[in-house]
Protein backbone atom coordinates (compact mmCIF):
# COMPACT_ATOMS: atom_id res chain seq x y z
CA UNK A 1 0.00 0.00 0.00
CA UNK A 2 1.99 3.21 -0.80
CA UNK A 3 0.96 6.54 0.42
CA UNK A 4 0.10 7.87 -2.36
CA UNK A 5 -3.39 5.68 -2.71
CA UNK A 6 -4.23 6.32 0.61
CA UNK A 7 -6.45 9.41 0.75
CA UNK A 8 -5.92 10.11 4.13
CA UNK A 9 -2.51 10.40 4.16
CA UNK A 10 -0.90 13.46 4.34
CA UNK A 11 3.10 12.94 3.68
CA UNK A 12 5.40 10.00 4.25
CA UNK A 13 7.53 11.05 7.90
CA UNK A 14 10.16 7.74 7.44
CA UNK A 15 10.39 5.78 4.63
CA UNK A 16 11.17 2.23 4.78
CA UNK A 17 14.68 2.62 4.37
CA UNK A 18 15.23 5.28 7.00
CA UNK A 19 13.19 3.55 9.77
CA UNK A 20 15.39 0.11 9.04
CA UNK A 21 18.39 1.86 8.77
CA UNK A 22 17.92 3.47 12.37
CA UNK A 23 16.58 0.36 14.05
CA UNK A 24 19.75 -1.20 12.62
CA UNK A 25 21.95 2.18 14.66
CA UNK A 26 19.56 1.31 17.82
CA UNK A 27 20.08 -2.18 18.14
CA UNK A 28 23.61 -1.97 17.61
CA UNK A 29 23.72 -0.18 20.53
CA UNK A 30 21.45 -1.83 22.48
CA UNK A 31 23.50 -4.58 21.88
CA UNK A 32 27.14 -2.86 22.95
CA UNK A 33 25.12 -1.62 26.38
CA UNK A 34 23.92 -5.52 27.43
CA UNK A 35 27.08 -7.55 25.61
CA UNK A 36 27.54 -10.82 27.90
CA UNK A 37 23.76 -9.87 29.16
CA UNK A 38 20.37 -11.68 28.37
CA UNK A 39 17.96 -9.38 27.59
CA UNK A 40 14.19 -9.44 27.94
CA UNK A 41 12.31 -7.44 25.37
CA UNK A 42 8.77 -6.52 26.90
CA UNK A 43 6.20 -5.18 24.27
CA UNK A 44 3.20 -3.47 24.58
CA UNK A 45 0.46 -4.41 22.54
CA UNK A 46 -0.62 -4.02 19.70
CA UNK A 47 1.34 -1.13 18.10
CA UNK A 48 4.91 -2.60 19.67
CA UNK A 49 4.57 -5.59 17.76
CA UNK A 50 6.28 -4.56 14.73
CA UNK A 51 8.79 -2.53 15.86
CA UNK A 52 10.16 -4.95 18.87
CA UNK A 53 9.52 -7.77 15.67
CA UNK A 54 11.98 -5.48 13.62
CA UNK A 55 14.77 -4.70 16.56
CA UNK A 56 15.04 -8.12 18.11
CA UNK A 57 16.42 -9.10 14.69
CA UNK A 58 18.85 -6.61 15.20
CA UNK A 59 19.72 -7.47 18.77
CA UNK A 60 22.90 -9.57 19.11
CA UNK A 61 22.30 -10.57 22.21
CA UNK A 62 20.30 -13.22 23.57
CA UNK A 63 17.00 -11.97 23.91
CA UNK A 64 13.52 -13.24 25.33
CA UNK A 65 10.26 -11.74 24.23
CA UNK A 66 6.91 -11.12 26.53
CA UNK A 67 3.72 -8.70 25.83
CA UNK A 68 1.25 -7.07 27.32
CA UNK A 69 -1.17 -4.49 27.08
CA UNK A 70 -2.85 -1.71 28.48
CA UNK A 71 -6.29 0.07 28.86
CA UNK A 72 -6.33 3.90 29.32
CA UNK A 73 -9.19 5.78 29.95
CA UNK A 74 -9.85 9.77 29.49
CA UNK A 75 -11.75 11.66 31.57
CA UNK A 76 -15.16 14.08 30.41
CA UNK A 77 -12.45 16.52 29.18
CA UNK A 78 -10.10 14.13 27.54
CA UNK A 79 -7.27 14.47 29.68
CA UNK A 80 -5.16 11.55 30.46
CA UNK A 81 -6.72 9.28 33.00
CA UNK A 82 -6.81 5.43 34.42
CA UNK A 83 -4.44 3.42 32.80
CA UNK A 84 -4.80 -0.77 33.39
CA UNK A 85 -3.09 -3.72 32.78
CA UNK A 86 -5.55 -5.58 30.66
CA UNK A 87 -3.01 -8.23 29.22
CA UNK A 88 -0.40 -8.60 31.82
CA UNK A 89 3.20 -10.85 31.13
CA UNK A 90 3.09 -14.67 30.96
CA UNK A 91 6.42 -14.65 32.67
CA UNK A 92 8.04 -13.36 35.73
CA UNK A 93 11.01 -10.19 34.93
CA UNK A 94 12.39 -11.07 38.50
CA UNK A 95 16.43 -10.43 38.51
CA UNK A 96 15.75 -10.27 34.37
CA UNK A 97 17.62 -7.29 32.61
CA UNK A 98 14.05 -5.83 30.61
CA UNK A 99 13.48 -3.33 28.02
CA UNK A 100 10.17 -2.20 27.69
CA UNK A 101 9.29 -1.50 23.71
CA UNK A 102 7.34 0.95 23.09
CA UNK A 103 5.88 2.11 19.90
CA UNK A 104 5.02 5.65 20.66
CA UNK A 105 5.83 7.78 23.70
CA UNK A 106 3.72 10.67 23.98
CA UNK A 107 2.28 12.18 27.33
CA UNK A 108 4.31 10.04 29.30
CA UNK A 109 1.66 8.95 31.86
CA UNK A 110 0.69 5.45 30.37
CA UNK A 111 5.08 4.63 30.30
CA UNK A 112 5.22 6.16 34.36
CA UNK A 113 2.52 3.68 34.89
CA UNK A 114 4.37 0.85 33.28
CA UNK A 115 7.45 1.41 34.74
CA UNK A 116 6.36 1.46 38.14
CA UNK A 117 4.56 -1.10 37.79
CA UNK A 118 7.29 -3.37 36.34
CA UNK A 119 9.92 -1.85 38.67
CA UNK A 120 7.96 -3.18 41.24
CA UNK A 121 8.52 -6.84 39.88
CA UNK A 122 12.42 -7.00 40.99
CA UNK A 123 13.62 -6.97 37.57
CA UNK A 124 18.04 -6.75 37.52
CA UNK A 125 17.25 -3.58 35.35
CA UNK A 126 14.71 -1.68 33.65
CA UNK A 127 15.37 0.50 30.35
CA UNK A 128 12.61 1.57 27.62
CA UNK A 129 13.12 1.61 24.02
CA UNK A 130 10.66 3.66 21.65
CA UNK A 131 10.01 3.71 18.15
CA UNK A 132 8.57 6.99 18.18
CA UNK A 133 8.89 10.14 20.75
CA UNK A 134 6.62 12.95 20.86
CA UNK A 135 8.51 14.72 23.34
CA UNK A 136 6.39 18.28 22.41
CA UNK A 137 3.40 16.32 24.14
CA UNK A 138 5.30 15.03 27.66
CA UNK A 139 3.50 16.44 30.72
CA UNK A 140 4.90 13.37 32.89
CA UNK A 141 8.87 13.48 32.48
CA UNK A 142 10.31 9.93 31.44
CA UNK A 143 13.49 8.76 30.63
CA UNK A 144 13.78 7.57 27.25
CA UNK A 145 16.74 5.37 27.06
CA UNK A 146 16.83 4.43 23.25
CA UNK A 147 14.64 6.08 20.78
CA UNK A 148 14.32 6.19 16.88
CA UNK A 149 12.58 9.04 15.83
CA UNK A 150 11.26 12.41 17.56
CA UNK A 151 8.47 13.35 15.74
CA UNK A 152 5.99 16.57 15.64
CA UNK A 153 2.88 16.53 17.13
CA UNK A 154 1.15 15.63 14.41
CA UNK A 155 -1.26 12.06 14.12
CA UNK A 156 0.71 9.30 12.63
CA UNK A 157 0.06 6.25 11.52
CA UNK A 158 2.14 2.89 10.02
CA UNK A 159 4.77 0.26 10.91
CA UNK A 160 2.24 -0.60 14.12
CA UNK A 161 0.68 2.91 14.72
CA UNK A 162 -3.13 2.52 14.01
CA UNK A 163 -5.78 4.99 13.23
CA UNK A 164 -9.26 3.39 14.51
CA UNK A 165 -7.12 -0.24 13.96
CA UNK A 166 -6.04 0.35 10.29
CA UNK A 167 -2.40 1.47 8.60
CA UNK A 168 -0.64 -1.08 11.08
CA UNK A 169 0.75 -2.87 8.65
CA UNK A 170 2.55 0.21 6.26
CA UNK A 171 6.44 -0.57 6.41
CA UNK A 172 6.99 3.24 6.65
CA UNK A 173 5.13 6.18 9.02
CA UNK A 174 2.75 8.47 7.56
CA UNK A 175 1.21 11.79 8.96
CA UNK A 176 -2.63 11.54 8.79
CA UNK A 177 -4.57 14.57 6.95
CA UNK A 178 -5.53 16.86 9.69
CA UNK A 179 -9.18 15.95 9.22
CA UNK A 180 -8.59 12.42 9.66
CA UNK A 181 -6.53 11.91 12.60
CA UNK A 182 -8.83 12.76 15.42
CA UNK A 183 -7.36 11.64 18.48
CA UNK A 184 -3.19 11.15 19.61
CA UNK A 185 -2.05 7.67 19.79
Amino acid sequence: MSAVTLPEVDRVLFTEEQIEERIREVGARISRDYQGRTLKLVGVLKGSVFFLTALARRIDVPVKVDFLAISSFSNKSGAPGLVRIAKDLDESIEGEDVLLVEDIVDTGFTLRYLLQALAGRGPNSLAVCTFLDRNSRRIVQVQVDYRCFEIPDRFVVGFGLDHNQLYRNLGYVAVMKPDKGTSQH
